[in-house]
């Protein structure tokens, strides 16, 4: 494992994309996203990636200069078209467009068609956060979940999102995917070599296993409640935007000449059209002292709110530097030095 500090890791990140023919502003924006994952320990998602999105531009699935074009559907509404660029590029153009319009309409809902992988959806809704507003951002991926009472996958993990402004206590982050894990916890621990929990994934004949390198499909957690969440993400984000949806949806791993076309949804919602956005936001910091202050079960660090931890990574890893795995490590320093 090697350690590389948050502007080093930025640089060479940056470098790594612009060597592989990604204009500068891209990769600038697709890096901050990744190094954003990495900061909170969300290693899974940050620029583990690197490798794999070059790949897909090499091979053609996906376009490195794409820009995203916009249109309006109603005061409160639109679509952005990614025309098959970076996902986290074009996820951040549309909660940007988001708050534009929730700052002028009081909420703002932008779906978004022929995009790629787009990153920690932790990142948008930090965007809205940060602007005063409620964030919520969401996506489809390609078949890995099993749906509850099946042996064969159909949706995505399907992460869905939500930010959340406080006055003092630094914002509220819940982000989390509809299986049990993250498709990227999988392939982390593949990389560092590391078994897995029981439950977290099913070999090819649908039985849990604990070896990363025999997992075919993940579970929905909490069994029919995210299977059924995980319908409503592919609702949002693959048939309001017309795209492909559950086995209808390219691979992320294979197919890298082919466009992904995914879908994503984002929304901003202004909490100032309802109550005053400072009385909002410190009653925010009311219920996050009071539930930090709830007394902790035995052998517990105490209560935390969601993102809390992530943050406290972030912080601690600004300070100590990132941890990378060797061969992520001597990827970036061979492609972005």
């Amino acid at each position: 494992m090697s350690t590389l500090t948050e502007q080093q890791l930025t640089d060479i990140t940056t470098t790594a994309f612009t060597r592989g023919g990604i204009p500068k502003h891209i990769a600038e924006h697709v890096t901050d996203v990744l190094v954003h994952a990495n900061l909170r320990g969300v290693d899974s998602h940050g620029v583990l990636r690197v490798e794999h999105y070059l790949r897909r531009v090499a091979e053609g699935g996906l376009d490195a200069h794409a820009e995203p074009t916009f249109t309006k559907t109603s005061p409160s509404t639109g679509i952005l078209d990614g025309n098959n660029g970076f996902g986290h590029y074009i996820a951040k153009e549309a909660m940007n467009q988001s708050i534009q319009i929730a700052k002028e309409q009081g909420i703002g809902a932008v779906a978004v068609k022929n995009s790629s992988h787009c990153g920690a959806l932790s990142y948008f809704v930090q965007q809205a956060a940060d602007a005063g507003m409620i964030g919520l951002a969401m996506t489809h991926t390609d078949k890995v979940v099993v749906p509850f009472g099946g042996t064969e996958p159909f949706f995505g993990t399907n992460p869905i999102a939500f930010g959340f402004p406080s006055a003092e206590e630094g914002s509220v982050i819940l982000d989390f995917a509809t299986s049990t894990v993250a498709l990227g916890k999988i392939l982390q621990a593949k990389e560092k070599g590391q078994s897995i929990p029981e439950g977290w994934g099913v070999d090819k004949d649908g039985n849990s296993t604990t070896d990363p390198h025999q997992v075919v499909s993940l579970t929905p957690f909490g069994g029919p409640k995210g299977y059924g969440l995980a319908m409503v993400v592919e609702i949002f984000s693959a048939l309001l935007t017309g795209a492909a949806f559950g086995p209808h949806v390219s691979k992320m791993y294979g197919d890298y000449g082919q466009n992904r076309e995914l879908g994503h949804f984002v929304l901003a919602l202004d909490p100032s059209v309802f109550t005053h956005l400072e009385t909002f936001t410190k009653r925010m910091d009311m219920m996050i002292r009071e539930l930090r202050s709830i007394p902790a079960i035995e052998g517990n660090e105490g209560v935390f709110v969601p993102g809390e931890i992530e943050t406290q990574t972030a912080k601690t890893r600004k300070q100590s530097g990132i941890p990378l795995p060797e061969s992520v490590y001597e990827f970036l320093m061979e492609n972005g030095r």
